[in-house]
């Protein structure tokens, strides 16, 4: 792969991991207004939302820091 393609999947990953982390952040502050508003159950099954997103951004990361380095090869 020339360097040209890896460097527009690695900007494709990383502007999934930004979108799957603002969609994370989202979910944070609606189970924080949750918490606030005493609804404690309701906060944290809504923060398990973010289990997921967080592992796909995790995964992406790998994804564009494997594509980065491979390229230098």
């Amino acid at each position: 792969m020339d360097r040209t393609a890896t460097e527009a999947a690695i900007k494709v990953c990383l502007r999934e991991i930004r979108r799957r982390l603002d969609d994370a952040a989202g979910i944070a502050k609606a189970a924080d207004v949750c918490a606030e508003s005493g609804q404690i159950d309701k906060a944290v099954e809504i923060s398990h939302d973010i289990e997921q997103l967080s592992y796909e951004a995790s995964r992406l990361l790998d994804a564009a820091s494997l594509l980065n380095r491979l390229s230098k090869e």
